[in-house]
């Protein structure tokens, strides 16, 4: 039996993970499914509303809730741009909420965020206490999010991830498999780089934090190595046995959108390597994994 104990050494039975429709929350239900000593609660928005505190303590005490995993967000980068009020009411406000909650009842909260705290002008992996410099919507309403756990809840955990993909859901990866089968030419962007990771493994490195407990304080996950999305795709095409389209490598100038995305968005993921013993896969061996899964 293994037991799930926080950093006050008590056992953590229930979990409450928001967000369970999304890439990351499916595969939260994934993996929970190898921990049967510990009872999830998986919600999105039809069952529990987190921009409405009230309705978040009813569920925290109702279910005796000791754990809460954040896997809820306002994810569309670019629409942002032009709807940032809902965007900080989902990445500010709510996990806000979440932290008042957890920090009244004695929960533990672990949230997830985001490389584009960053501004992307580094030139080495980013470490977690780097200087953050946001420089979208969708940023500043994540690094909001982040401030205001640190400053509600001393029991939590943020764990920053970069180009998450799934197999659930709309992502990337599927969005080049289908536009490699339907084009005979496609172009991506080869001056943004950074590390894709599968949202499975980040949910293996999220129950290995609720299985060893929470040590509070911000980390990076992500998997291992480094490439552009112009390799990205190439490596999906090559593994998802796409022949018929031709790749062309695109400045950044040459594909613009509405938010400014990070030129360099690497993240160093020593911390957690450390601090909970996860091993992180190598990017294409997990991306092998997802696609034979498609």
């Amino acid at each position: 039996m293994v037991e799930c104990l926080n950093s006050e050494n008590r056992m953590l039975k229930n979990i409450l993970v928001t967000g369970a429709n999304g890439q990351l929350g499916n595969e939260m239900r994934v993996v929970s499914a190898e921990q049967s000593t510990v009872k999830y609660h998986f919600t999105d928005v039809a069952e529990l509303d987190i921009c409405d505190q009230e309705a978040i303590e009813r569920f925290v005490v109702e279910h005796a809730i000791d754990c809460i995993v954040n896997c809820a967000a306002y994810t569309n980068v670019n629409k942002a741009e032009e709807d940032a009020e809902l965007c900080d009411k989902l990445n500010h406000q709510a996990p806000a909420n979440l932290a008042r909650v957890a920090a009244k009842y004695g929960a533990a909260l672990i949230h997830v965020s985001t490389d584009y705290v960053f501004n992307g002008q580094h030139y080495k992996p980013y470490c977690e206490d780097d200087a953050t410099c946001p420089n979208s919507v969708y940023g500043a309403t994540k690094l909001a999010g982040e401030e205001a756990i640190i400053s509600l809840c001393s029991n939590s955990i943020i764990i920053r991830t970069a180009w998450l993909y799934s197999t659930f859901g709309n992502n990337f990866v599927k969005t080049m498999l289908r536009l490699g089968v339907e084009r005979a030419e496609l172009g991506v962007v080869f001056d943004q780089v950074g590390t894709p990771t599968y949202a499975r493994d980040l949910a293996r490195a999220i129950q290995r934090v609720i299985i060893k407990g929470v040590v509070p304080g911000i980390y990076h996950y992500s998997n291992e190595g480094v490439c552009s999305w112009y390799d990205f795709t190439k490596m999906i095409f090559a593994i998802g046995g796409i022949t018929t389209c031709a790749l062309k490598p695109l400045h950044t100038d040459e594909y613009p959108t509405p938010a400014a995305r990070p030129h360099y968005s690497v993240l160093d993921k020593t911390k957690i390597k450390q601090t909970y013993d996860v091993e992180v896969p190598y990017w294409v061996d997990s991306l092998r994994e997802c696609i034979e899964q498609l």
